[in-house]
């Protein structure tokens, strides 16, 4: 679910907006080092397919609604700075286009969906031993 404009105290907000930008900015300098240009195809083909799904809204209660984020299958699939770019990339289209959180909860749902999601969901998924990788990317989902 994203964070929605109004919701939390401004300062909370500059705070996410000032990691979301670090991380933003390293993750493009270390991509753009590293990334070999045959992997562009697949990144946006996975981020894409992530961006439909995330379109599904299920309700949860209280008026609010959630829906998959997929931040776990990019990072496992393509790294987590890959993982971390295609996932900003949706979620600023979705909060421009759509309306999804709102442009001042930005860099909180940056933080919260994308930078938890792949780097924490990478950690987990490295964690299993190979033998349980099946288990590992259930775990890190």
């Amino acid at each position: 679910m994203h964070i929605p404009d109004g919701l939390m105290h401004p300062f909370v907000l500059l705070i996410g907006w000032a990691i979301a930008i670090v991380v933003i900015i390293l993750s493009v300098r270390l991509l753009n080092k590293k990334l070999p240009y045959r992997q562009l195809p697949t990144m946006a083909v996975i981020g894409g397919g992530i961006f439909v799904a995330q379109m599904l809204n299920f309700p949860i209660g209280g008026g609010t609604t959630g829906h998959l984020v997929g931040a776990a299958l990019a990072a496992i699939l393509l790294g987590p700075v890959a993982g971390f770019v295609i996932i900003v990339t949706i979620l600023i289209i979705q909060a421009f286009l759509f309306g999804d959180g709102g442009v001042t909860a930005l860099g909180l749902n940056i933080f919260n969906m994308a930078f938890i999601g792949c780097f924490v969901g990478w950690g987990v998924y490295r964690a299993v031993p190979e033998k349980y990788q099946r288990f590992g990317i259930l775990l890190a989902s």
